[in-house]
């Protein structure tokens, strides 16, 4: 599979039949996980197992608690785990498009697929455990969301910089690479903010809603980011053919 080639100027891709446009991939990479989430918590609101409350305000519930019981964790994990599969995929597909539109090919864009990929490994097996009991699971509630949560960021900001500078002389995208910047800068804030709450929070119970409510915030910011990707993806009209050696070129229109 080959990406086709992309104008710096106008984004436009080479007019091929057999190409395909993936744009929604990073769409539902970035909804599924969303989607997920809200499901769960409602259902679970709704079963009873917790009061009914706005977890981006009042951090009452951790993501994982809320899907962590019956009917709730069957349709987050089903959701979910194909969320960090498209997840992997936009990550391996994501040096391609940087350079159609003229980032240079360095060690960092060589690093973004096993960076990339190595958080939505940790992802799908945060969600296959999600819901059990025992030494495993701590395990990875533990480490599975911190190097998700960590890799994913990394991936972001060197995608982010990477628009940066490849639109840093104006263009259609020239303010993209700021954008993705601003989303990926808000996740050590949340981070700071979560790691300093015993110094202006007193008592467990304040520092355990700040906590889930920064973990629905940067939820929400990895939403964001992918949602944004979906949108640059498709304004520059970056897409992906089956090809063989036998096939002829792509002729340009």
């Amino acid at each position: 599979m080959s990406a086709d080639p992309l104008s710096r100027e106008a984004g436009t891709a080479v007019s091929d039949p057999r190409s395909m446009r993936l744009w929604w991939l990073p769409l539902l990479a970035g909804l599924l996980p969303a989607l997920a989430t809200a499901l769960a918590f409602n259902l679970a609101v709704a079963q009873g197992q917790f009061a009914s409350c706005n977890p981006l305000l009042e951090g009452c519930v951790s993501i994982s608690r809320a899907a962590r019981h019956g009917l709730p964790n069957i349709l987050f994990r089903a959701l979910l785990l194909p969320a960090a599969t498209l997840q992997a995929v936009v990550w391996m597909l994501a040096p391609t498009w940087l350079r159609r539109l003229g980032s240079p090919d360095d060690r960092l864009q060589k690093a973004l697929p096993w960076i990339g990929v190595t958080a939505a490994l940790f992802l799908l097996l945060y969600g296959a455990f999600l819901g059990t009991e025992g030494v495993a699971y701590r395990w990875m509630r533990r480490y599975g969301v911190v190097v998700y949560f960590g890799g994913t960021c990394i991936a972001m900001l060197i995608v982010g910089g990477a628009v940066r500078r490849a639109c840093a002389r104006g263009g259609p995208l020239r303010h993209a690479g700021a954008v993705l910047f601003a989303l990926v800068a808000a996740l050590p804030l949340l981070g700071l903010v979560n790691s300093t709450a015993p110094l202006y929070l007193a008592g467990e119970a304040a520092q355990d809603a700040l906590g889930n409510a920064t973990e629905w915030w940067g939820a929400l910011v990895f939403t964001g980011f992918f949602v944004l990707l979906a949108g640059l993806w498709r304004r520059t009209r970056f897409s992906a053919a089956l090809s063989t050696d036998d096939d002829p070129p792509p002729s340009s229109s």
